[in-house]
């Protein structure tokens, strides 16, 4: 069972990183961009990629969850696992706390009514993208290393 989670978990975390990782990689364009045209991106450009990568990421939580107890036995697998758990877990918690409101809020705007205060929106949304893409990143290299751990000495 260890291996097939493995292969699986593998495959769900590489993909869960690729959204964060993405917003990172935009993040100096963006913050260039004038409000109406930094609206139109946030409102069209993204649409649809909460319902795809969200339950990405809780997966990748839940996979490394299930890995975490497959791996109770092997010390340095079993502490890696839990970091990139811990990691993922975290990754969630700054997309509720940094993002949500954001989303909740420019869900609703229009270049007219956008407010005067929108690159502290702006800002927050970004930051808590980079955090989330450092989580990732974690996620995935303890995730890693715990797949090496795994591995017996050749004699």
């Amino acid at each position: 069972m260890l291996k097939g989670m493995k292969i699986a978990n593998f495959a769900i975390i590489s993909f869960a990183v690729t959204a964060p990782m993405a917003h990172v990689l935009e993040l100096p364009n963006k913050f260039v961009l004038e409000g109406p045209l930094w609206l139109a991106v946030q409102q069209h450009l993204y649409r649809g990629w909460g319902a795809l990568f969200g339950p990405v990421e809780i997966i990748a939580l839940l996979t490394a969850l299930l890995l975490v107890w497959l791996r109770r036995a092997n010390g340095v697998a079993f502490r890696a696992s839990l970091v990139a758990a811990l990691a993922y877990a975290a990754m969630l918690g700054v997309f509720f706390i940094f993002n949500a409101p954001v989303n909740a809020a420019f869900n609703s705007w229009t270049v007219d009514s956008m407010p005067a205060n929108w690159p502290e929106f702006r800002w927050r949304w970004e930051v808590g993208h980079a955090i989330a893409a450092g989580l990732s990143l974690v996620g995935w290299l303890a995730l890693l290393r715990a797949s090496f751990a795994d591995r017996k000495p050749v004699a």
